[in-house]
């Protein structure tokens, strides 16, 4: 899955299920701070996102991860590794 359509999905699923303004996703913005969702909200993410890629996101996977731009990294990485 090539890096631009993980973009498109998750970007999907933000405004879809977080009701995320499209506009305000960018790449290089922190996600945290952008979506501000509460602990919940992203265990819900990570439920949403590893039911529409097929990768399993661990707490680990978060740490360092600041920006849209690292989280669509994560995911593309995850589904690298699991087709490897």
């Amino acid at each position: 899955m090539k890096i631009e359509e993980i973009i498109e999905k998750v970007n999907e699923i933000l405004v879809e299920e977080f009701e995320v303004d499209a506009e305000v996703i960018e790449a290089n913005k922190n996600l945290k701070q952008t979506l501000d969702l509460d602990s919940l909200d992203y265990v819900d993410l990570v439920v949403i996102i590893e039911s529409n890629f097929g990768v399993k996101l661990v707490e680990a996977d978060f740490v360092g991860m600041v920006t849209f731009q690292d989280f669509y990294s994560i995911i593309q990485r995850k589904i690298v590794l699991k087709n490897a």
